[in-house]
């Protein structure tokens, strides 16, 4: 793969994983505030490629906050291994510390971290799996593809798009 290609494979496998963590966002109540595969750095200053900002509200009806959080968390991971057909823990690095810090807030020992991200992982590969939320995942990624930048309100229009192209 030459340069130019495998530089469009990055940026497709980001436009999965953002749309990714969009989709699970809305899934579980949480608004969006944009989504976008622009490089950027954070509050922090740390170097990225791309980036969900979810808004830090509570969902709507949302059983578990924590729960929620580690799954939008993982969601970018898992809808990337779709398109590149491996999990990547160096791209989703940042993504995978905060999942553990909140993991290691909720068990007390490794062995129940590791089951409980086990479970959780498993749980977003799921609701991935799903023909309505995967159809809103590469709405998603297609718009960033050709945008670079979406609102949270454009991902939620993809989003209810694809549910109700489900539905029908």
């Amino acid at each position: 793969m030459n340069e130019e290609d495998a530089y469009a494979f990055a940026l497709k496998a980001t436009a999965y994983h953002e749309a990714g963590h969009a989709v699970m966002a809305l899934y579980l109540g949480r608004p969006i505030q944009k989504v976008t595969i622009a490089p950027g750095k954070s509050a922090l200053g740390d170097e990225h490629l791309g980036l969900c900002h979810v808004k830090k509200s509570p969902g709507k009806g949302s059983k578990d906050w924590f729960e929620d959080e580690v799954m939008i968390l993982l969601a970018g991971m898992v809808a990337e291994a779709q398109i590149t057909g491996q999990y990547c823990a160096a791209g989703a690095a940042r993504d995978l510390r905060y999942a553990r810090r909140f993991l290691q807030s909720r068990a007390e020992s490794e062995r129940q971290i590791e089951r409980l991200e086990r479970r959780l992982l498993s749980k977003t590969e799921n609701h991935l799996s799903d023909r309505a939320l995967w159809s809103a995942v590469e709405l998603i990624a297609a718009e960033l593809l050709k945008s670079e930048t979406i609102s949270g309100r454009a991902a939620k229009h993809f989003y209810e798009t694809a549910l109700a192209s489900d539905r029908e």
